[in-house]
């Protein structure tokens, strides 16, 4: 049932041309209507002034409000015609899928819910039904809901086109305000949800609807069954299908309430039909034991949403003249009197188009072969038929071989030979006497074969593989298995279930943009909490489709197993090859798909690193340590440093430490230039706004020179030129004072190598000082494990210790109450 909607004010009768042949409510006289003043009269008529020029320039569609209920104003003929005509469709459409409904209560059967007596082929026999159909259900319905609806709300968004801070911050706001709605204050959307994911495997298709519920003052999703959902019999999907017609279940003081607040047509109705015609209901209350009663005043509504063509209403072209043209309306019938309790249009006024606006999200199980989908029934149901039939055999032939029953000799005549004898039972029969051994013949029952067992556990078998295959796969996957065959199986066992679950996640993104259409038409203007920024925000300017709407879950994944798998294979390949991968990342992936709660408390992030003084830098370089250089550094006083420092022995004689210290220059050295590029093209601008503003230049020329080199400037090109000619300059300085002077080729040769052996010696005492460094460092690490492996030990003894302790006073105590126990005895 759709919402009450503001009806505006009433159009007053006057207005209306009676050769129309529109039917308008007297209502009491209003103050004006269109612009003219309404003057009371003594009889109690009204006097409309320039009603003439009223009239005539305008017609009856613009005195009618566009959400108002066409019904008030069609006449009787008119409503009775189109209430014909659609419940004769409706009634047709609903015969049309008869077989369906035959194979769904079928299938409804096979749940093994409701316990039946069963007296054939004798009283007693087994009535038990195989749960291959309700547990793979179950399986389905747990596994479904975790996925679709997790504990911090289903909607996630996506910004569609240009991406900057605003848009990002909208999508958050949205992103946050839905989650809201569907957590927190749509209370029936959770177990809405959760009880149709357990139809749709049974039915194959079941429907959600959208809709702004006027008595709730809010926005509601309601799940509708597969049998109250009606199309034609040509339709293939809802969005093309010529009518939906939506079987409402009312009660009278329901429908009252809406006739009262202007819904429907405040009409009087006939007492509700006692009518138990639907197949599907009556199966479903036989299953849940449950059946209507003569005081359940429940009465069967049509909501049908289709095309029409309504004289006075119709689609007109520019000129004005009828096109033929059928528009979207939303009509309402009670099925048991053919009574029309509203019509409304159903498209935005400005819309050129007249689409029609959807209400209803189709999911499917499995697409079938027309409009309704395949669920388990149609796919497995007769392996869970027979299924339930061996079961039952081999239950009733173990009753039987357990409790045999026979014939007696009395005389030769059998009493009741034409009733089966029951297990346990012996019944009396005339026959000649002699042994009794001869005159007790018992019926040769056999046992339960081993055959029909083997079969029985081959259909199971292949009606539980069409479902739950996928978690059979992942929980029986060797971790040790290479990283292609993990692939590879995961592929293999979630082809099926993967494939219903990017459908389920088609039809929710589907529910979720209707329900965002439905919020920014009836959302109220400010957010209901305080977001983040402090400022409020405007709810409906947020919801103006920049923002993708999309579920949260994954289409690709739809259990824990598969992604726990999915992340440790992942893990698997960043662990054999750490180089070329975030070991970081790849571990609070598989944290996340484990579902664990404070990640950074388990996994901190690594730390970033942080700008440092040169003296700083030049300590991590020589012990050979990466130095990262910052822009906002005095990038000049550290290539000053770093140069002082790569002069010295220690840094000259290890060719690692000295390809840091260049590497690290070169940094500073790039900064440095961009920097100074920068500031300059900053100057020549402050120096050309300057020589415009004293008139030095005409001020067109000196815009236009501003204009050049900004142009310049935000050229990557041009501006990488610019940047790399100083980087060449600034390097030309840098490495001449970093590279020692070549030897002089006029010194003397015992003067150069003593230099070498002096250079050597520098070496090897570098050698040895970092050979120092580390030994102190591996013997600093032995004493703290030491240490560690001490204080443990004492630890371990102190418990120990308070063990023995507490032993040894048990024990005292015990001797003590011996000792008190004997001498109770001895005295």
């Amino acid at each position: 049932m759709l919402p009450p909607r503001p009806m505006g004010a009433m159009v007053d009768p006057a207005l209306v041309p009676e050769e129309q042949g529109f039917e308008v409510p007297v209502e009491a006289p209003m103050d004006f209507i269109g612009g003219a003043e309404v003057i009371p009269q003594a009889d109690g008529s009204a006097l409309i002034q320039a009603i003439a020029e009223i009239a005539s320039g305008m017609n009856v569609e613009q005195l009618i409000p566009f959400d108002a209920n066409l019904s008030e104003f069609l006449p009787d003929e008119t409503l009775s015609e189109i209430a014909s005509e659609l419940c004769a469709s409706v009634e047709d459409d609903i015969a049309s899928r008869s077989e369906w409904e035959e194979t769904y209560v079928k299938g409804l059967g096979l749940l093994g819910i409701k316990q039946e007596e069963r007296s054939t082929p004798f009283e007693g026999a087994s009535s038990v039904t195989h749960p291959v159909i309700s547990e793979s259900v179950t399986q389905f319905q747990a596994q479904a809901y975790k996925e679709l609806l997790p504990s911090g709300g289903p909607v996630k968004t996506r910004v569609m086109g240009a991406v900057n801070q605003q848009v990002e911050e909208q999508s958050k706001r949205v992103k946050d305000f839905m989650n809201y709605q569907i957590t927190e204050v749509m209370e029936e959307y959770d177990p809405e949800m959760d009880q149709m994911l357990f139809y749709l495997p049974l039915s194959g298709s079941t429907f959600k609807k959208t809709y702004f519920d006027g008595t709730m003052g809010r926005q509601v999703s309601r799940f509708i069954p597969a049998q109250d959902v009606v199309v034609p019999y040509s339709a293939t999907d809802l969005f093309s299908s010529p009518r939906i017609t939506h079987v409402l279940k009312i009660t009278d003081n329901d429908l009252r309430k809406q006739q009262v607040s202007g819904f429907y047509r405040d009409i009087d109705l006939p007492f509700a039909a006692d009518d138990d015609s639907d197949p599907v209901d009556k199966a479903v209350n036989s299953i849940e034991g449950l059946s209507k009663s003569y005081r359940d005043d429940i009465r069967e509504v049509y909501e049908i949403h289709a095309d029409l063509d309504i004289e006075g209403f119709e689609d007109k072209d520019a000129e004005g003249n009828p096109t033929g043209i059928k528009l979207p309306y939303i009509a309402t019938i009670d099925k048991d009197s053919n009574s029309v309790l509203s019509i409304r249009r159903n498209y935005e006024e400005a819309d050129p188009l007249r689409k029609a606006k959807p209400y209803f999200t189709h999911y499917k199980f499995l697409p079938g072969l027309g409009f309704y989908g395949f669920g388990l029934t149609h796919m497995v149901g007769g392996i869970g038929s027979a299924a339930t039939s061996i079961l039952r055999q081999l239950i009733d032939a173990g009753t039987l071989a357990n409790l045999p029953a026979g014939f007696k000799a009395k005389g030769i005549r059998v009493r009741d030979s034409d009733e089966p004898l029951q297990p346990g039972e012996f019944r009396d029969m005339d026959a000649p006497g002699g042994n009794i051994r001869d005159a007790i013949i018992p019926l040769p029952y056999k046992e339960p074969s081993a055959t029909l067992a083997q079969l029985l556990g081959a259909l199971v078998e292949a009606g539980r593989r069409f479902v739950n295959v996928a978690d059979m796969q992942a929980g029986n996957m060797n971790q040790e298995a290479p990283v292609g065959t993990t692939v590879a199986l995961l592929e293999r066992g979630m082809k099926v279930m993967s494939a219903i679950h990017k459908r389920l996640h088609y039809a929710q993104k589907n529910e979720f943009k209707i329900l965002a259409r439905v919020i920014a038409e009836n959302a109220p203007v400010n957010y209901p909490y305080q977001v983040e920024g402090g400022v409020p925000g405007v709810v409906q300017s947020d919801f103006d489709g920049r923002i993708d709407i999309i579920p949260v879950s994954d289409p690709n994944i739809f259990s824990m197993a598969q992604r726990v798998s999915l992340a440790q294979t992942q893990l698997q390949l960043a662990q054999s090859n750490p180089q070329m991968h975030n070991l970081h990342a790849a571990y609070r992936r598989m944290y996340q798909a484990l579902e664990v709660q404070n990640i950074d408390e388990v996994l901190p992030p690594p730390p970033q690193p942080q700008p440092e003084s040169a003296a700083m830098e030049n300590g991590k370089m020589v012990l050979v340590m990466p130095a990262q250089a910052f822009p906002d550094q005095n990038h000049e006083a550290h290539i000053r440093t770093h140069i002082l420092a790569a002069k010295s022995p220690l840094v000259q004689t290890n060719p690692q430490v000295t390809a840091l210290f260049y590497a690290h220059t070169q940094q500073h050295v790039a900064l440095l230039a961009r920097e100074q590029v920068m500031r300059e093209a900053q100057r020549i601008m402050q120096d050309l706004q300057q020589v415009a503003m004293q008139g030095a230049l005409p001020g067109p020329a000196a815009q236009q020179q501003l204009m050049m080199l900004q142009q310049q400037m935000s050229d990557p090109t041009e501006l990488e030129g610019y940047i790399s000619t100083v980087e060449a300059q600034l390097l030309e300085q840098v490495m001449s004072q970093m590279v020692p002077p070549p030897p002089d080729p006029n010194a003397d040769p015992l003067v150069q190598i003593r230099n070498q052996e002096l250079q050597l010696n520098a070496q090897k005492l570098a050698q040895d000082a970092m050979a120092d460094m580390q030994r102190i460092e591996l013997d600093r690490e032995k004493l703290q494990q030491k240490a560690a492996g001490e204080a443990a030990r004492l630890e371990l003894q102190e418990e120990i210790a308070g063990d023995r302790n507490a032993v040894n006073r048990e024990r005292i105590d015990v001797q003590q109450r011996v000792a008190m126990a004997n001498m109770r005895r001895t005295q």
